[in-house]
């Protein structure tokens, strides 16, 4: 056979173009085939289920390194629920790093609860809450379902907040904060800990401006209705239903404890001020002493000066002997005084 084959020679150029068509061909039919068993399951499950795909969008979709899969069964869902979004609009908010999933379950979930959500704000949500730890679907749930917020939070360490009342008494108190998600506002708006500070605030204030803590006691809803008037969910994402006090009692007598701070430090003042007063009496003391004893000293040296007064007089003859002896017996008569004097003290 190899011998027959050696005496027809070389093929001829027909044969060798005929050769690589049919090669072209199998390549393709090979390659429609290996098409054809991936997608051909996704596209029929789609087609059954009244949300079809076609094929270049689902071959587009493996090219672009989409999940098709989860883009189809995504459409699926919606369909399934009456709503319709096209593959290019599911698979652009993925491309964007959105959830698909939770976007569709959220539009179904307000579709049912009769809340208006339109797919781009949806999406827009579910962007703005990617690195929050939440999502559009609680959001929607939250919307339908409201939250209750405790304000202060407990995990912060603080159980309650303490306010004072125009008496000086202080008062602590805990409020319960039922809210529900605000969708018009949830992108941008601001967040649980907005409210809870606002919330705070507004609990201080109204105490604050109670004449008596005993009003508070008596009447804790004052504070609910005074912090709803101050309008504390504005510009957030959140739509404050209703601020209930759940707990309320009296702290401590701030005002008295104040005030005795307050003459404490007056005290001291004062003490200080005298303090003062006496370092200054005692320095004008020791400054008089100091004169007393320079003034003392002036005269010592003034009757140092007269026997020398004395003996200049001798000598000009303005002073006799007689005059001399009568000066010594007035200064001996008036030793014998001073001595005399001193004995009778």
């Amino acid at each position: 056979m190899y011998s027959h084959f050696l005496a027809q020679g070389p093929a001829d150029p027909p044969s060798i173009i005929f050769l690589i068509i049919a090669g072209v061909i199998l390549l393709f039919g090979l390659i429609f085939a290996y098409l054809l068993l991936k997608f051909f399951k996704t596209w029929l499950r789609a087609k059954l289920s009244q949300a079809p795909v076609d094929f270049l969008s689902l071959i587009g979709m493996w090219l672009r390194k989409v999940p098709f899969e989860l883009i189809v069964d995504s459409r699926i869902t919606a369909v399934k629920a009456g709503l319709d979004y096209s593959t290019d609009n599911l698979e652009a908010h993925y491309l964007a790093g959105g959830d698909i999933s939770n976007v569709v379950l959220a539009l179904i979930a307000a579709d049912k609860a009769g809340i208006s959500l339109d797919y781009q704000r949806a999406c827009a949500i579910d962007l703005a809450t990617k690195d929050t730890g939440k999502s559009v679907l609680e959001a929607v749930r939250t919307s339908i379902n409201p939250m209750v917020i405790d304000c202060p939070t407990p995990t912060n360490g603080i159980n309650k907040i303490t306010a004072v009342a125009k008496d000086g008494i202080a008062v602590n108190a805990r409020a319960r904060v039922t809210v529900r998600t605000n969708l018009d506002g949830f992108v941008g708006g601001a967040t649980e800990e907005t409210i809870i500070a606002r919330v705070g605030e507004g609990i201080v204030t109204a105490v604050g401006s109670a004449e008596s803590y005993k009003a508070v006691l008596e009447n804790p809803d004052s504070i609910s209705k005074l912090v709803l008037s101050k309008g504390v969910d504005t510009a957030t994402a959140f739509e404050i239903l209703s601020i209930d006090i759940a707990d309320v009692d009296v702290s401590d007598n701030i005002g008295a404890r104040l005030q005795a701070e307050q003459a404490e430090a007056d005290k001291q003042i004062a003490q200080a001020r005298a303090e003062v007063r006496r370092a200054a009496a005692v320095a004008e003391e020791q400054e008089m002493s100091a004169r007393t004893q320079e003034m003392r000293a002036k005269v010592v040296e003034a009757e140092a000066e007269i026997p020398m007064a004395i003996a200049e007089a001798f000598r000009n003859g303005n002073l006799g002997v007689m005059d001399y002896a009568k000066y010594q017996n007035i200064n001996s008569d008036t030793k014998m005084r001073d001595s005399l004097a001193d004995g009778e003290e």
